[in-house]
């Protein structure tokens, strides 16, 4: 009797087990941009008809999602505002100075990521803050991932192509209201790389 009530404790044990959804991977999934494949541009509206592109070629940063929690996402980028590239020397001048990103005292624009829902197998909205001249504003940005997350398992590379809008005004960016827009649309398309992987 003794070794029957032990199979039945065993055979219970065995089936709750196999209703249990098991462990996947290690649980987090870490990248780091790479620097050579990144690069951020943000375009603005000019005089109504057309629109100027600032294009910062330097970025770096990291981003880690979590194969256990689909919410969870450690996202940082910094972008070197003092690279900063434009279509002709006029423009670049003015966009480097203080009337907008004034680099040389705020060289740096940074995201930092606060959550992640996911819209699609490849798709998620990310929100989080943006930080550029000193001021630090909530920001969403619409990302596109290469893969599904299904499929990424933390030791492959993944293209992202994020978006997002900002109004200039909220970072003291006010100068020529009338020739230049309020919205600035914002994207980045970089490689991340493995971390340990």
């Amino acid at each position: 009797m003794r070794g029957l009530r032990i199979a039945k404790v065993v055979a219970v044990a065995m089936a709750t087990l196999g209703t249990m959804a098991p462990a996947s991977g290690t649980g987090a999934m870490s990248y780091t941009i790479d620097p050579a494949h990144a690069r951020v541009q943000a375009k603005v509206g000019f005089f109504g008809l057309g629109s100027k592109t600032a294009r910062f070629p330097h970025i770096e940063g990291h981003v880690a999602l979590s194969d256990r929690d689909a919410k969870a996402v450690t996202l940082d980028v910094r972008i070197d505002t003092q690279t900063l590239e434009a279509g002709d020397a006029l423009t670049r001048s003015r966009l480097r100075g203080p009337d907008f990103f004034d680099v040389d005292h705020y060289p740096r624009v940074t995201f930092h990521a606060t959550g992640l829902t996911r819209t699609g197998p490849h798709s998620a909205t990310v929100t989080g803050t943006i930080s550029a001249r000193g001021v630090t504003r909530p920001a969403m940005l619409a990302v596109d991932f290469s893969r599904d997350f299904a499929a990424m398992t933390g030791r492959e590379s993944v293209h992202i192509a994020a978006t997002t809008r900002i109004d200039r005004r909220d970072f003291g960016m006010t100068a020529y209201p009338l020739i230049v827009g309020r919205l600035v649309t914002i994207g980045i398309d970089a490689d991340l790389l493995p971390v340990g992987g």
